[in-house]
């Protein structure tokens, strides 16, 4: 059994040391910070970015596949998708085969702000591999895989 913490500052700097969850969420915001930066100009955020590129699929995925492959639950995909929609980016549809299942399929407009964020992404995810040697971004994307 491990020995029992108290809430010194002894503490804090130990958690601060050898938290993972500590260390991912530091790292999150850093990371989303530098693409929401580098995306403003064409006015997307790294997070649409993301659910942009999820879309981009030679068949529209379902509501709750995305939300399963970006790890979020259905009402914050929904909130996500909502400006997404509003600049015509997204559109939702009821699945014919399944009327209770929705659709998401990235419209043409969808398609060319995509097309204009990849430049962006491969510029700001170069300059961040140059700052890692190739084993380390290797190994650090293999253990995010595996922690989601």
């Amino acid at each position: 059994m491990s020995k029992k913490l108290n809430a010194s500052f002894q503490t804090t700097l130990h958690v601060y040391d050898h938290c993972l969850c500590f260390a991912a969420q530091r790292a999150a915001r850093a990371l989303a910070r530098r693409f929401d930066e580098a995306l403003s100009p064409i006015g997307l955020t790294s997070g649409q970015f993301s659910l942009l590129t999820s879309l981009n699929r030679p068949d529209p995925p379902s509501m709750s596949s995305i939300a399963a492959l970006l790890v979020m639950d259905r009402t914050t995909l929904t909130a996500n998708l909502k400006p997404l929609e509003q600049r015509g980016w997204v559109e939702i549809a009821v699945d014919p085969a399944d009327r209770r299942v929705r659709r998401l399929i990235l419209t043409a407009a969808g398609r060319r702000v995509l097309q204009a964020a990849l430049p962006i992404w491969q510029q700001v995810h170069g300059d961040i591999d140059m700052a890692m040697t190739v084993s380390d971004g290797r190994s650090l994307r293999r253990g995010l895989r595996a922690l989601a």
